[in-house]
């Protein structure tokens, strides 16, 4: 399944790698995101109900210069969770980039196969738990080839991480990928095109849309793979949310979640009582649809999906037993620099949203550390006088408004 286009795309990431990563930094910092963050995968795929000591066999299916395989392989390593996670690629240098990052982490759970994913069900390799492609599928000549070549090797009861372009935030690409089709056709030499980009772009008025649109930085930060990527790519297919789901349920999957929840929530935005009586008779996905459209911000989407017929693996927010998380935060932090007002905000690229708290939130979050039950706090309220009902009605509230920003979650089973 190769045509031109394909051929032009395997020299670009021969060419440049993408991301741009130097091995070097590895030592200084691990680059965090989504999808494919353990502790994601663990709530939003499984449901926080399959055992942690159970190996989780992982699969990167484009994984280019290595940003989620170091992501995920490191957190693995840093739980002692067993399993390992295989990173899979056309581009050698892209290889020989991703190992050059593994060994500086001193990784041993990651295995290196270099391929296309549309051989995966040939390949002998699999079956995966967890499958990875991000800003792999807009680029096939048959996106839905693709996604169902993944699924072909996925175990059952497993699920996949998407990521694919989304057009409203990127307003402003797709005219000057027409620009340079014109004054850099694609048989030119990558070197050469990104040169002719770099001078287009500092001499574009004001009036191109690209100049108008913050959300998007890889033409000025990104190096040459970033420019490369973003504007003189062969193949860059955008999807609405309605496309994307329609690419999913036609692979035998659905969607477990949006990412972030509360950007797909259209009544996160509208307060309007009229208007939110007209989004409660909407279904999921349609008002996934207009939160997209309303918002006019949205780049990317990123989803998680499960086999369509698997039953819903809701997490265990009831049981006592469960073990809360927060994603990237401290508790007691978090709880002393709650506003007043009981409300949290939060901002996705450039939109501000205010999400309510229950009275108790401050209470809880300051003892959710990753090792006490929700069993475990709520004893510990009531030895402070806070009754165990005021608890577990409060808890709903506060799941309600940080599960939707994919930061209070709950962790995986011993």
């Amino acid at each position: 399944m190769t045509d031109a286009a394909d051929g032009h795309l395997a020299a670009q990431y021969e060419a440049f790698p993408y991301p741009a990563r130097d091995p070097r930094e590895e030592a200084k910092r691990l680059i965090i995101g989504s999808p494919s963050h353990l502790r994601e995968i663990d709530h939003w795929i499984f449901g926080a109900r399959r055992p942690a000591s159970r190996p989780l066999q992982a699969l990167f299916a484009g994984g280019g210069s290595g940003d989620g395989t170091m992501m995920l392989a490191q957190q693995m390593a840093w739980a002692g969770r067993p399993g390992s996670v295989t990173w899979l690629d056309r581009s050698g240098a892209a290889r020989r980039l991703a190992e050059a990052r593994a060994a500086v982490r001193k990784l041993e759970n990651i295995r290196f196969e270099q391929g296309s994913l549309l051989e995966l069900a040939g390949s002998g390799l699999g079956p995966f738990d967890y499958i990875d492609c991000c800003g792999v599928l807009h680029h096939l000549p048959d996106p839905l080839a693709g996604l169902r070549s993944l699924v072909s090797v996925l175990a059952p009861g497993g699920g996949l991480g998407l990521m694919v372009y989304a057009p409203h935030g990127r307003t402003g690409v797709y005219m000057l990928q027409d620009a340079l089709r014109q004054l850099a056709p694609a048989t030119e030499a990558p070197a050469a095109r990104v040169e002719v980009a770099r001078r287009l772009w500092r001499q574009v008025p004001e009036t191109a849309w690209l100049k108008r649109n913050p959300w998007l930085t890889d033409h000025i930060s990104g190096g040459d793979a970033g420019i490369y990527d973003l504007l003189l790519n062969p193949r860059d297919a955008a999807f609405t949310v309605p496309q994307l789901g329609a690419l999913v349920a036609a692979a035998g999957l659905r969607v477990a979640c949006w990412v972030e929840p509360v950007r797909y929530d259209p009544d996160s935005y509208l307060a309007d009582p009229r208007l939110r009586a007209r989004t409660a008779a909407m279904a999921p996905l349609e008002r996934a649809a207009l939160a997209e459209s309303i918002t006019g911000n949205m780049g990317i989407h990123i989803v998680y999906c499960v086999r369509a017929g698997d039953p819903e693996a809701a997490p265990p927010w009831d049981d006592p037993a469960a073990v809360p998380t927060l994603r990237e935060m401290d508790g007691p932090a978090l709880a002393k620099g709650l506003p007043r007002d009981g409300t949290i905000g939060v901002t996705f690229d450039g939109l501000r949203v205010s999400l309510p708290l229950p009275r108790l939130a401050g209470a809880i979050l300051q003892r959710v550390d990753g090792r006490r039950c929700f069993g475990a706090i709520a004893d510990e309220l009531a030895a402070n006088g806070v009754s165990r009902e005021a608890f577990w009605r409060d808890l709903p509230l506060l799941r309600r408004s940080m599960e939707a920003m994919n930061r209070l979650l709950i962790t995986a089973p011993a």
